[in-house]
Formats: C-alpha cells, structure tokens, sequence
C-alpha cells in the first residue's frame, strides 16, 4: 500500500518517457503554426472537406493530415494556411484567398465534433477542453491582400489571425527570403500594415521574409511577433530559416520562432541531396517534388544509388534546442508545414501523428515537463494573449492603400 502511494505521487518526470509524454500531451495538446491542408484540399481532392475523414496516406494523392493522425499527434490547435500561388496578385488573389477561407470554414463546420473555430487564446483553451482541435486561419503572403488595409481588416473579420508578411516573391512593401530585395525592408506602406495588424490584434508572422524585413517589422511592431514555420539558419544554411541575431531578438521581444519540419530546412545534407536530385530531375525531363515509392521511374532509380540522407526527430530536437538557446525556452514553439512540403519529413515524423516522437526526444534530452507544455502550446497561448491585450480595435482604422501594389 504504502509503494502504491509513494508511485502515485512520484514527479511524472520519472514516468516512462513514452508514457509521459503521452499524458502530458493530453493533458497540454501541441498548437502547431501551420498547414498547407486546405491548398491540397483544393487541387488534389476537388475542395472536398470531407477527404480528412480518411486515411490521408492511402488517397491517390496522399496527404500529411487526416482527423485520426490529428489525434493521434494530439494536436490541439491547428492554424490552416490560407496561401496562394504569389505569382496570382491583384482582385484576383482576394478572391482565391476568400475561397480558401472559405474552405476551413466549411472544413470545420463539416466536423463540429472534432473541430472548433477559434479566434483568441481563451477561444482554444475553451475548444481544447471540450476535446476539439482549436481551428486559427493564417494567410501566407502578403499579395494576398492587394495593397489595401480594408482587405486585411476583412479577413480578420473572417478568423484570420496572422498574416505572413510575405511568400517567396518580394512586394512593393516587404522582401522575401528567396527574391531580390525591393523596400530593402519594410516601406512606408509596409509599416502601416503592421501598424494595422497590431491595433485589429493579427498576429505578424516573419516566416519567408528577408532578414533586412524582420529587423525593420521588430523595429516597428508594437506586438511579439511569430515566425510560424522557420528553422535555425546556423543548422541547415536555408534562406528560409532564421540567423541567430534574428531568433535572439524575436525572443527578447515576447516572440516565438515555430520550427518548421521540411528536411531541407533541418538538414544540410537532405538539402543539398534534394538539389542534386533536383538537377537530375530536370536533366530527364522528370518532375522532382515527388518522393519515395511514387517518384518518376527515372528518380526511382537515382534514388536507389543515391540514399536519401536520415533525418529524424532527433533532428528537429536540435533545431528546437537551438531555438529555445537563443529565443529563450518561452520563444520556440511548433509549425511543422505538413502537406507544404511535399509529402517529406523526418522519418519517425511523416504526418501530424509524429509529435509525440518529438517530444520524447527533447524528454530523453532532460526537458522539464514545464517546458514541454511551453513548446507545445503556452508560448504559443501567451503571445495571442500579448497581441491581443495590446490591439486598440475602437481606436481609427487606416484607410491607405498601396499604389506600387496595385
């Protein structure tokens, strides 16, 4: 009796791993920062929101998220990206973007028992505890609001709740990581559509945006701000992936840097492995961003004299730990970009199931259970609650439109 007693109280940090991770991410679920579902919702299955009620890895055209792998990598929050191709701009890139809005929208009244819409901090705590994964919307680019702040506040209006400040193209207003630079950082324009963002309470997210870019949005924001799927430049050396001065100075300011789980953005070898395969690809006339047992024969081929380097969740973990050593441990958090990148991942983390895999690997590495709560969701809720204490939504819209965007 008195062994039973003393178990019971025993820290759950001397638990098994796999079983306290297990019960500390049912107890605190990960709040992942995003993914691409809704764009291979739309191309691949006909916009068909019913699609994630199956087995996503069995459709003809396989995806990296499906209800069960929700629930089973104990996601708890999930904010669904919105994005576009940059090369649409214009009317047109509003009306693609409502459509996409529209598509999780009906994507989570489709399934009001496992899904809820959520727009603040206490709107997830609210859908977590009642057992439904916590619905955001993020818009990945910013040509999708056409130079204008009225489309911006729309789609706050809509449940968006970030706004990536830019895609793989530079705007008039901002620069991307992987374009020539434009604004040379924010311009006028670009300032006030942050300004804008922190008086309705959006979220600015620096992900594919130029270094010269996030230091002008931290030199401008009056709110902590996320990179919601970026890894750590100094472990895989992608313009994608953020420097160290950049993730130091998110997280001395309240923000929090969301590690991104493409291999090429985890790994230099993976990286520089997929551009030689890359290269042959387009030597054979062959398309290259499909992998594993579905590839064109020719890549099937490459493939077998050319192993694929092994990534893991071991290398995530240090990509996490790299963060957390710059950000602090309340600056890292997670945005795996599942169905954004391919259909690729580390091995032991192929879809949105693989979390759990994560977090066992930072628990044998002597993560607290307290900062595994933080990485899997209180950065996270506590930066919402920052931008949302610090929004002034009765205070004059601004009106100004960007003509060079136009």
């Amino acid at each position: 009796m008195i062994l039973a007693l003393l178990l019971a109280a025993a820290p759950a940090a001397t638990a098994p791993i796999p079983a306290r991770v297990e019960h500390l991410l049912q107890r605190t679920p990960v709040i992942d920062g995003h993914n691409d579902l809704a764009w291979e919702l739309r191309e691949h299955q006909g916009g068909d929101v019913t699609a994630i009620d199956r087995d996503g890895a069995t459709l003809p055209h396989p995806l990296q998220t499906d209800l069960a792998r929700l629930r089973r990598g104990h996601v708890g929050g999930q904010f669904w990206s919105v994005w576009i191709p940059p090369e649409v701009t214009g009317p047109r890139a509003v009306e693609m973007t409502l459509e996409q809005i529209d598509l999780v929208r009906r994507m989570v009244a489709q399934h009001p028992r496992d899904l809820a819409l959520a727009g603040t901090a206490a709107e997830m705590r609210r859908a977590m505890r009642a057992g439904r994964i916590a619905s955001l919307i993020g818009v990945e680019g910013g040509h999708q609001i056409d130079g204008r702040l009225s489309v911006l506040r729309q789609y706050h209006a809509l449940g968006v709740r970030y706004l990536t400040l830019t895609h793989t193209r530079s705007l008039a207003w901002a620069d991307s990581a992987t374009d020539d630079a434009v604004s040379g950082g924010l311009s006028p324009f670009g300032r006030r559509v942050v300004a804008e963002m922190n008086r309705i309470g959006m979220i600015v997210d620096v992900s594919h945006v130029a270094d010269p870019t996030v230091q002008s949005v931290l030199a401008t924001s009056r709110a902590p701000v996320i990179a919601s799927h970026s890894s750590a430049r100094a472990l895989a050396d992608a313009p994608r992936n953020l420097p160290d001065a950049l993730l130091a100075a998110i997280g001395a300011r309240g923000g929090v840097v969301m590690v991104n789980l493409y291999p090429a953005f985890l790994s230099a070898d993976w990286r520089g492995w997929d551009r030689a395969r890359t290269d042959y690809a387009k030597s054979v006339g062959v398309p290259a961003d499909v992998y594993g047992p579905r590839s064109p024969a020719p890549l099937l081929a490459w493939d077998a004299d050319h192993p694929m380097p092994h990534v893991t969740a071991a290398t995530a973990a240090d990509h996490v730990e790299h963060v957390a050593r710059l950000a602090g441990r309340g600056g890292v958090g997670l945005g795996g970009d599942y169905d954004g990148i391919n259909g690729t991942g580390p091995a032991d983390m192929p879809g949105v199931d693989g979390y759990p895999a994560l977090f066992a690997e930072l628990a044998r590495r002597g993560w607290r259970d307290a900062d595994l709560t933080a990485l899997a969701q209180g950065n996270m809720l506590r930066l919402m609650e920052r931008v949302e204490a610090l929004a002034r939504p009765d205070t004059p819209a601004d009106d100004a439109t960007d003509p060079l965007s136009r």
